[in-house]
């Protein structure tokens, strides 16, 4: 008899370590104590813990007597074990929702185990998702710019996290969108450490919550240059079939350039260097030129015309130095007369 109990309990645990993951995963996250949050577009949730044997639940408003006043919204529950949070039933009434019996009376008069009397508390869900260059330790979303080389890691902030206080939930699978240059979208990236890590089930626990760096862009073989769309999505329960809205359910995609150069830089480089170049350099030259240059060639010119007129007042003074000349006409005028007068005498 213990044989066959002991195989019976072997059979057991191979049956449940053959089930996959997810499937071992979707009931505790499908299952809603009392007070816990359900989300916009969730379905297939079990709230029969939170109803404890009640079938129908009012919603009030923020300012209302609960006690001295009727709820502004009621539903019937048809069946706690499959309860779907339609957008179109319960986006105009988030907050708390409360057991009542037939008559309207919270169900704590009904003596509810506990004394609860908030069944769930249904919220908009939202979901965004920020793109860090983990070596710079920058934000890389705002300029949408990655180094080429440079690890990345990913931060989440949601208030999807709050499903970590339903029974044996510890986080919520978000799923990270990485589609490269080519359309090809990775299920997995790897770290410089060589670790690959999955992006399909992201546990996000709290908020933000970020992945740490799992992705080396440097890896050329794997991860090409160029520009990549990223984005991320949660679809627990199927709230994002049910409710699929940008920035509620999934986030916009984020085109992310992969290369060696900051584009912005590399733009700004371009623009202002040959300015610099045309308006400095030339003018410093010219300005040279056109001052210093002329003023310095110029003034041994008008020192040269300034001395010419020296060695030209020599030659006067030479040309007087030829006075003997003039004085031997004058001797022999003196002879002339003075013949003339001896020629008289005799």
């Amino acid at each position: 008899m213990m044989n066959s109990m002991g195989k019976i309990c072997v059979v057991l645990v191979l049956v449940l370590l053959t089930l996959p993951l997810g499937a071992m995963a979707a009931a505790p996250i499908s299952t809603i104590a009392p007070g816990n949050t359900v989300f916009l577009g969730e379905q297939g949730l079990d709230i029969t813990a939170a109803l404890d044997g009640s079938t129908r639940i009012g919603w009030w408003a923020s300012a209302a007597d609960i006690a001295r006043s009727s709820p502004s919204n009621t539903i019937t529950v048809s069946n706690p074990s499959s309860f779907s949070v339609s957008p179109s039933e319960f986006s105009g009434y988030l907050g708390s929702w409360y057991r009542i019996n037939a008559s309207g009376v919270i169900c704590p008069s009904l003596g509810c185990s506990s004394g609860a009397k908030v069944a769930f508390i249904v919220a908009d869900p939202n979901l965004d998702i920020r793109v860090d260059d983990a070596t710079l330790g920058v934000d890389a979303t705002s300029n949408g710019w990655i180094t080429m080389g440079d690890e990345v890691s990913f931060r989440i902030t949601t208030n999807l996290y709050q499903i970590t206080q339903r029974p044996g939930v510890s986080a919520v699978p978000v799923e990270i969108h990485v589609q490269s240059p080519d359309g090809a979208t990775y299920s997995s990236l790897i770290n410089s450490a060589g670790t690959p890590t999955s992006v399909l089930d992201i546990p996000v626990s709290t908020s933000p919550y970020s992945t740490g760096p799992i992705w080396d862009t440097g890896r050329r073989d794997t991860y090409p240059y160029g520009t990549y769309q990223i984005w991320a999505e949660c679809n627990v329960n199927s709230m994002k079939d049910n409710y699929p809205e940008s920035g509620k359910t999934y986030t916009a995609g984020w085109g992310m350039l992969d290369q060696d150069t900051n584009p912005l830089i590399s733009v700004n480089t371009h623009t202002t260097t040959p300015t610099t170049e045309v308006t400095s350099t030339p003018t410093t030259v010219k300005t040279m030129v056109a001052t210093t240059m002329p003023t310095t060639v110029t003034t041994p010119f008008v020192e040269a015309t300034t001395l010419l007129p020296t060695p030209s007042v020599v030659p006067a003074t030479a040309t007087q130095t030829k006075s003997p000349g003039f004085e031997a006409v004058l001797a022999g005028a003196a002879l002339l007369i003075a013949l003339a007068w001896s020629v008289r005498k005799e």
